[in-house]
């Protein structure tokens, strides 16, 4: 009911009576005039200083204005020629108030966590002006609509309140302002809109519109934000037109492309691309004629240029807005209303964006101090340390060393105070004018922004109450200010208020309020001691006789507390020290020095360090700080020690020595712990208790100036402006090492990949090599005539490069520690480049070097061996449009997959280049406002990480300019250093945690995307919640949504040194089979199911075959739909879920081909070691049987294709065989081969003609007709060669459009189009960055689908017109985009195209709905191989681990995926899950174990990781839970057993007993030990490589472990294996616990059965084959083994038989049973098949 007054709007002049001024303020030429345009009077604000002449309302700052309308109208015009400024001050739903200011004045976005500012430009202008500017001459009236709710949600991801205050300030005409919770549309007004389904303009808020007129001729609406940001699940409406499209042969030129309708256009404020974009024309100019590419007024350019690459985000906001008559969109930061409709520019930013946004938060920082080291002080309760590092305010939790930040400053904080309860911090920024901070303590929320009257405050205190804040600093004339402010009312909401100021002529160090009375304070400086109070609104001081001492130099003041905690004036006594040694006791109450004494230094005879210190005459010890608590008075003082007196300073009751002067001390509040800092940047308490001094931070004393990572050891090395070099633990962020050079400055760094050493370049031109292991020097190399500027190492540590700032690059060898130099070229680098740890790179491969050089203008690529010049790029020449030369600043190279050379440039520009032939991949300009001199990418390509000037990106924190920035080893984290080192957490979740792998964040995120380092993720990696069906209804126009594909599944490259890159086929249309040693029944002794059924029954499939190309078919019509998965045809119902396995390949399925009828479906297969040729198989679809099996080919067949009529079935050999065959479909005799001159990558047949057929190759189009005569068919061919226009590249996929146009795929990303009648290619353009490798086409779309995971829809409908001379103006426009997880290998869609099924190299299908923009996980799978497969105690869900790095959970009962752990750039060897825990489901836990030798515990009922130890050095091999799951064992490649903690995380057992061979098993039973003469409630085993096993009783919670058996087997001098060792395994038997299981490499195959009671064998059972894995039923006597002849045989103990099974196309390395022994999983490589076992 609060809020009804104000529906439905609210007219705020009239409200609040603006005309009278007494709710209201106004200041300067404020006026009310008569408007002509809107005939009615007007508010005319104007004067040449903006802040100076305004109507501000309410009156007051300290009242509000409580309108809680959501949107905020502003009828206003800009006066012409004039700058204007709109402020408003916004409160959140927690109190928290942000200004929010529109301006001309602005030239670019910026945002604090309290201040937004948009620049707000309406001007008439030319591509070439700049954005910014004075309003235009013929400025109009403006509707500015404001969104405020939307505004804080997407910009500071606060929830609005209310609007608290409005300030109008020159140079405006202003009608009105009004709120409302309603969205009204201000061109529309009147009853006669009433039906239609928007909101109509008031009449009161109407501008009125003459009766014929428009109203968006007249005025100019701007909506802010715009709807696309409003819901950022969903694409931005874009659509685009062929970016480099070009025209072939003899067509006609196209006619510029449709501009936008006259409809109101909505933009957004988003963090997007920034890409140059062509100009757009109005729809009320005259066009002339132009060529491609041509961009829409809401689409920015897709081009080759584009920044819509593989990790290139900015997150730099553009303001754009709806501009109802012209329709243009905003660049850069500002917000435009273009006036002329001659050369409107069409720049918008794509819906591309980070989610979570802010994507980095700041986890940790190393440094301390910044504008000075006075500033520590203790939290009330003792409990944490607050510090200033530069403009960041840290909390530190001194015993668990955990980190809380206060962000908001941009520069230095000067001063700190915090109140007796904790509630309120003050913080003060340096330089003037000095900004204040209230902050509210314990939430980490600022709750108060304000200006000081002082230019510069130096300190702060606070009352004990929290209700007064002093503060001392100077005047912009340089006297000394005290300020008294009260702060009560600031945590309810009020504002701070300035109680009293006074100027003093004295000089102020330090100044305290006092504990024992608020309105007291005391002061002490140069010569004066002084008392102050304030009372009836004045500052008052009186000075202290200090007699003798009024000469002193006082430091500072402390007061002596009462023991009993009783505020009693009278017995107040005030500490003084000063810089001659001198600490005064001074009486409080008679305002007289009580007690005088001096600290001077007493040395032994030819003592250099003072042993003892005395009050007394002589020379003293200067006293920099003093704390007092009720026991003892702790000194600092700058001969670096900290001491402790009593109160009567007897004798020195404590000291500890610091390494530099001592700044600061503070005594804790229970007088146990003394925090110390010294002005060499330590800063660490002594605990007065244990007499130990603990260090809690160390910091540089000068801006870093690069730092460098070392991987295996988790190090972090930086050099700096102090002359040091330092070595940092990433994990605690604690310093290492120091080592310090008085003459030689350091200017680069970097570490030796796999040696404990590191190089370091030096302003002397040396480069030295440090040892981390001895803390020495190891080798210097004094090659260099400048200051090293650059110093990087090859990825395998061989070769070390230094550059200088003479030019010179040095080559030096580092295979031994005695490295030494191997070349050194003069004039190779940029001379007088400034030294940066992106001046030098090398690529990732370690086969290029890169370099800015010889001259600012060129980059240069050579050979990283032999320093031969492979490329130069000439930067300067890049951008043409330019008058002014460019230089580029850094280079760093791209994933080695990609070919991709990184520069940025000096024009603020990022340009990816090939890194072999130098073209130009794609550009990014206007990244930040200034050059960024280091720059990096992530490994995967997904993240660009920018420095330049105070910010990582947007990001900010620093004070002073970033030096560099890194990712860091697990690319989950980011470095930066400039004046500290900051660590910040990268939340975007990982490639595998997406619900859409390579989707927009902005389009789609899911629900349980995970953060940091292990993510977790439930509905984004979800399998189809509900079953897609067929819609008939047309999708809405989406917009285009880019995102990085995933780095592993770019193109494959062919490189040649000398030539430019060319992608071969392999990442289009090859096949790769499997490489299986032998067939599964190709040995002696195979058992065979009986033909009646076996023990095993096929249940499900777990994957898809990525590895296939087109080896998926749905039809929409019929519902069918299957795929492959190794060597089985899956046909899956995707309403139920069921599937039908067709087997009976001997190798792994090619390909697949559906019939027109879809009455009939081939699968072909690779050849097997049983057959020469491949085979072919056409099922009959209704009853799922083989009704002709034939051999086609020698080699792979890459393509089946039906002919239209379905009387013919073309076959397509791989690139060795080259074969054509055309099959009678009546009775699938061979009709008509060929051999082809060239490798074919894809053959499709005409759908209009059945007679025609068509092939794709290198570098031709082969056209082939068929002609029946009889029952014989000829071919006959003509070739067409592929233009030159088209680029370099073979053609890689086709399909045929329209008659009679064939569109071609091309491996460089282009699509060309073909008249089949005349056989020329008349158009073509870029539609992709990789290789297309499927296209589609239907109605008038196609479907394209790359090697990068992009997967296009393009509207093709008008380039039938482009062949006919003369035909009008038509374009090929992108509808749609998604990015997938790989490349696209198969895609079935729909007549209409609007939703199809898409399977990529990764091993998913996904379906696709255009209309939705969306994509739904099907069919989900490991791109790598299993490792492990685990069952929950209750044996609903199972868990994989794989070497992709993934932990993947799923339900058991339908096998579909629930969770996701994941790791980067790990591979996951390992799994267990924890058994059932005192019967508490919710603790269920897994135990993961990675290849750098960590174990990760992840909470399943959370879906979080819980804990992360390294109990190994090395890669685990397996693990285990103990049978209480309250330990688990771990082993490793060297033969190590862990025992480990998994709820602490500590290792408190290493059993080396395996040491030399890796463990391969460990296994563990509950058993009481009794019966074997050992103590203990767990039996386990490990069995390691060398065929050994041990047997081990245990009693972890007694720490209790004793070996029971240790069995060794006989190695055989050769093993019948896949050129590896089979692996040594051993399992306890579940039927009779006495029993052990072993197979592995031996004399004979076999399984050898071993009795612990008796200790010996009791039976051996022989294999055919040796074993690769081993499982052992729990309800049953039945053994499962598989083999790496793609065999799995299942053996019954009790009667003595066995049956084998195939169906894997791999080795079988994992068979393990579930719990109740119903299932059977069997896993080969990547795919995993489910059996049931029948009658349990």
């Amino acid at each position: 009911m609060a809020r009804a007054w104000q529906h439905p709007f609210l007219n705020v002049f009239r409200h609040f009576r603006v005309d009278e001024w007494k709710r209201s303020a106004k200041q300067g030429d404020v006026a009310v005039v008569t408007d002509k345009t809107l005939k009615g009077a007007v508010y005319r604000i104007r004067g040449s200083v903006s802040a100076a002449n305004y109507i501000q309302l309410p009156k007051s700052s300290t009242q509000s204005l409580g309108l809680t309308g959501r949107y905020l109208y502003v009828l206003f015009r800009p006066l012409p020629s004039k700058h204007f400024v709109i402020h408003l001050d916004v409160s959140s739903k927690d109190n928290q108030v942000i200004r929010v200011s529109f301006s001309n004045l602005f030239k670019e976005f910026k945002s604090t966590a309290t201040w937004l500012q948009f620049p707000l430009v309406l001007e008439a202008r030319t591509p070439q002006r700049d954005l910014v500017g004075l309003a235009p001459s013929g400025a109009r009236w403006t509707c500015l609509q404001l969104d405020l709710q939307d505004v804080l949600l997407v910009y500071l991801n606060r929830c609005y309140g209310h609007l608290k205050s409005i300030r109008l300030c020159a140079s405006l005409l202003v009608r009105n302002l009004y709120t409302s919770d309603l969205c009204f549309e201000p061109a529309i007004s009147g009853a006669q809109w009433a039906k239609l389904p928007v909101t109509p303009m008031p009449r009161e808020m109407a501008f009125p519109v003459p009766k014929g007129e428009s109203w968006h001729d007249r005025y100019i609406h701007v909506r802010f934000p715009s709807e696309s940001l409003k819901v950022p699940s969903k694409p931005i409406e874009k659509s685009c037109s062929p970016p480099e499209a070009v025209l072939l042969g003899p067509g006609p030129q196209p006619l510029p492309c449709p501009v936008a309708s006259s409809k109101p256009v909505r933009f957004s404020v988003s963090p997007v691309v920034q890409t140059p974009s062509p100009t757009a024309q109005s729809g009320r100019a005259a066009l002339a004629p132009r060529p491609f590419p041509e961009v829409s007024l809401s689409q920015e350019r897709s081009d080759a240029s584009n920044a819509d690459g593989p990790g290139f985000h900015s997150l730099e906001p553009w303001a754009q807005l709806e501009a109802s008559d012209i329709h243009t969109a905003a660049a850069g930061t500002h917000v435009l209303t273009h006036e002329s409709a001659e050369v409107p520019v069409a720049r918008t930013g794509s819906c591309e964006g980070f989610l979570p946004d802010p994507v980095l938060r700041l986890k940790g920082v190393i440094g301390f101090g910044g504008h000075g080291t006075r500033q520590a002080l203790w939290t009330p309760d003792g409990a944490a340390v607050v510090y200033p590092c530069h403009a960041v305010i840290v909390v530190l939790l001194v015993d668990t060393g955990e980190q809380r930040f206060f962000l908001g400053h941009t520069d230095k904080v000067s001063a700190l105070a915090l109140d007796g309860s904790s509630s309120l911090l003050a913080s003060a920024q340096a330089r003037a004018p000095s900004v204040m901070r209230l902050w509210d303590f314990q939430t980490g929320r600022c709750l108060c922004l304000f200006r000081s009257p002082m230019h510069v405050v130096c300190s702060l205190s606070f009352s004990d109450s929290g209700a007064l804040l002093c503060g001392v600093g100077k005047d912009h004339h340089g006297r000394t200010m005290v300020v008294a402010w009260g702060t009560g009312q600031v945590g309810l909401g009020g504002e701070v208020v300035v109680l009293a100021k006074a100027h003093t002529d004295f000089d102020v160090q330090a100044f305290r309020v006092t504990f024992f009375d608020e309105t007291r304070m005391a002061s002490c400086g140069q010569g004066s001691v002084r008392l102050w109070r304030l009372r009836g609104g004045v500052l008052r001081s009186c000075p202290v006789d200090l007699g003798e001492h009024h000469a002193l130099q006082f430091t500072d003041l402390a007061f002596k507390q009462a023991r009993d905690g009783c505020p009693e004036p009278s017995a107040a006594m005030l500490f003084v020290c000063s810089r001659s040694g001198h600490i005064l006791e001074i009486d409080c109450q008679r305002m007289v020095v009580r007690h005088a004494r001096r600290l001077l230094p007493t040395r032994t005879p030819g003592g250099p360090h003072p042993q003892k210190q005395t009050f007394s005459s002589g020379p003293g010890i200067a006293i920099s700080s003093l704390s007092v608590s009720p026991a003892m008075c702790a000194v600092g003082s700058e001969d670096g020690f900290l001491r402790l007196w009593p109160l009567d300073f007897s004798s020195v009751l404590l000291e500890a020595e610091h390494e530099g002067p001592v700044s600061s001390v503070c005594v804790s509040p229970d007088g146990l712990r003394v925090l110390s800092a010294t002005s060499s940047g330590h800063l660490g308490f002594l605990d007065t208790l244990s007499r130990v001094y603990h260090m809690l931070a160390r910091s540089h004393t000068a801006p870093v100036l690069a730092l460098a990572m070392e991987q295996r050891r988790g190090q972090l090395a930086t050099v700096s402006q102090d002359r040091t070099v330092r070595i940092w633990d990433l994990a605690t962020l604690q310093q290492l090492y120091d080592f310090t050079s008085s003459e030689d400055a350091p200017c680069a760094v970097t570490f030796h990949p796999t040696r404990p050493t590191f190089f370091c370049g030096f302003s002397s031109g040396a480069v030295r090599s440090f040892s981390l292991e001895a803390a020495e020097v190891l080798v210097e190399h004094t090659c260099h005539r400048g200051a090293v500027t650059g110093l990087t190492a090859t990825p395998d540590g061989r070769l070390l490069f230094s550059s200088c700032s003479q030019g010179s690059l040095a080559q030096y060898s580092c295979a031994d520690p005695q490295w030494h130099v191997l070349r050194v070229a003069a004039d190779m680098v940029c001379p007088d480049a400034p030294a940066s740890p992106s001046a030098l790179a090398v690529s990732r491969d370690g086969r290029l070097l890169a370099f800015v050089g010889p001259s600012r203008c060129t980059v240069t690529v050579m050979g990283s061996a032999s320093l031969d010049e492979l490329l130069r790029v000439d930067i300067g020449t890049l951008d043409l449009a330019s008058s002014r030369l460019d230089s580029a600043m850094a280079v760093c190279f791209g994933p080695a997959a990609l070919g991709h050379l990184l520069v940025s440039t000096s024009s603020n520009r990022v340009v990816v280049l090939d890194a072999v032939s130098g073209r130009i991949i794609r550009e990014l300009p206007g990244v930040h406002p200034e050059p960024c001199p280091s720059l990096t990418l992530s490994e995967d390509a997904r993240f660009l990480l920018i420095a330049a000037g105070r910010t990582i990106k947007v990001y900010i924190g620093h004070s002073e300019p970033v030096q560099a920035v890194a990712f860091s080893p697990d690319q989950q984290q980011v470095l930066s250093a400039g004046d500290a080192v900051f660590l910040w957490d990268v939340l975007a979740p990982t490639e595998s945690d997406q619900s859409f792998p390579g989707a927009p964040p902005a389009c789609k995120t899911g629900p349980g995307a995970g953060p940091l380092e292990d993510a977790a993720s439930r509905a984004s990696e979800l399998p189809r919640q509900q079953v897609p069906k067929p819609c008939q209804a047309s999708p809405p126009r989406l917009g285009v949504c880019a995102r990085p594909p995933e780095g592993g599944d770019g193109a494959r490259d062919t490189r040649n040194s000398g030539a430019p890159r060319t992608t071969y086929l392999a990442s289009c249309k090859a096949f790769t089979p499997a490489r299986v040693s032998c067939s599964p029944h190709s040995a002696k002794g195979t058992c065979p199911p009986p033909a009646s059924g076996g023990w095993l029954r096929l249940k499900a499939v777990v994957g898809y075959s990525g590895n296939g190309r087109a080896n998926m078919v749905w039809r929409p019509d019929t519902g069918f739909f299957a795929y492959t998965c190794g060597r089985l045809v899956v046909v899956e119902d995707l309403h139920s879920g069921a599937q039908q396995h067709w087997s009976g390949h001997s190798a792994e399925i090619s390909t697949l081909a559906l019939s027109h009828s879809a009455q009939v479906l081939a699968s072909a297969s690779g050849r097997s070691s049983t057959t020469a040729h491949c085979q072919i198989r056409v099922w009959d679809v209704s009853g799922g049987l083989c009704q002709h099996l034939i051999f086609p080919h020698s080699t792979t067949v890459l393509a089946l294709a039906f002919s239209p009529d379905d009387r013919l079935l073309v076959t397509l050999g791989d690139h060795d065989g080259r074969t054509l065959a055309l099959w009678g479909t009546a009775t699938y005799d061979l009709v008509s081969s060929t051999r082809l001159p060239e490798p074919v990558h894809g053959v499709a047949f005409n759908p209009w003609d059945a007679g025609e057929l068509t092939c794709v190759g290198q570098g031709t189009v082969t056209f082939w007709l068929l002609q029946q005569r009889g029952a014989d068919i000829s071919l006959q061919v003509r070739r067409e060669p592929v233009p030159e226009a088209v680029g370099a590249g073979e053609l890689t996929s086709l399909c045929y459009g329209a008659p009679p146009l064939l569109y071609c795929g091309t491996s460089s990303g282009q699509v060309c189009v073909w008249d089949t009648r005349a056989g020329r290619c008349f158009l073509s353009w870029e539609a992709d960055d990789g290789g297309i490798g499927l296209l589609l086409f239907s109605g008038s779309r196609l479907v394209s689908g790359s090697s990068t995971g992009r997967l296009r829809l393009w509207a093709v409908g008008a380039v039938s017109e482009l062949r006919c001379k003369g035909s009008g103006a038509s374009s090929v426009f992108m509808e749609h985009e998604l990015v997938l997880d790989g490349a696209v290998v198969s895609a079935s869609f729909d007549d209409s195209v609007d939703m199809g099924v898409v399977g990529t190299t990764a091993g998913t299908l996904w379906f696709v709905s255009w209309a939705e923009g969306t994509s739904t996980r099907l069919i989900s799978g490991h791109r790598s191989k299993v490792n492990e497969v685990v069952f929950s105690p209750g044996e609903s869900h199972c868990a994989t681990c794989s070497e992709d790095g993934s932990v993947r959970v799923w339900a058991l009962a339908s096998m579909e995926l629930v969770i996701q752990f994941q790791v980067l750039n790990q591979s996951c060897l390992c799994l267990a899950w924890s058994p059932p825990c005192c019967g508490r489901p919710e603790q269920q836990r897994l135990a993961a174990g990675y290849g750098d030798g960590s174990l990760r515990i992840f909470s399943v009922s959370r879906t979080a990781m819980e804990l992360k130890m390294h109990p190994h050095p090395v890669a685990l091999t397996t693990v285990a839970f103990s049978t209480d799951g309250q330990t688990v064992l771990s082993g490793d490649k060297d033969g190590l057993v862990a025992v480990s903690h998994p709820c602490t995380g500590t290792t408190f057992r290493v059993l080396s007993d395996h040491q030399g061979a890796p463990i391969s098993t460990i296994c563990v039973t509950c058993k009481e030990c009794e019966d074997l003469g050992v103590e203990g409630t767990d039996l386990w085993l490990a069995a390691s490589g060398d065929q050994r096993v041990s047997v081990w009783a245990s009693d972890w919670l007694r720490n209790h472990c004793e070996l029971v058996d240790w069995l060794s087997f006989p190695m055989p001098a050769t093993t019948e294996t896949q050129g590896h060792l089979p692996p040594s395994l051993a399992a306890f038997c579940p039927w009779d616990g006495a029993l052990l299981m072993y197979v592995g490499p031996g004399v004979y195959k076999e399984v050898i059965i071993y009795n612990l009671c008796q200790k010996q064998v009791v039976e051996k059972i022989p294999l055919p084959f040796f074993a690769m894995s081993l499982s052992l039923s729990p309800g049953t006597h039945l053994l499962a083994v598989g083999f790496a002849e793609c065999m799995l045989r299942l053996v019954d103990c009790a009667m003595g038989t066995a049956q084998d099974f195939a169906g894997h196309d791999n080795a079988v390395h994992l068979c393990r049973f579930t719990p109740s022994a119903r299932l059977l999983f069997t896993a080969a490589r990547n795919e995993i098949l489910v059996w049931e076992v029948p009658g349990l």
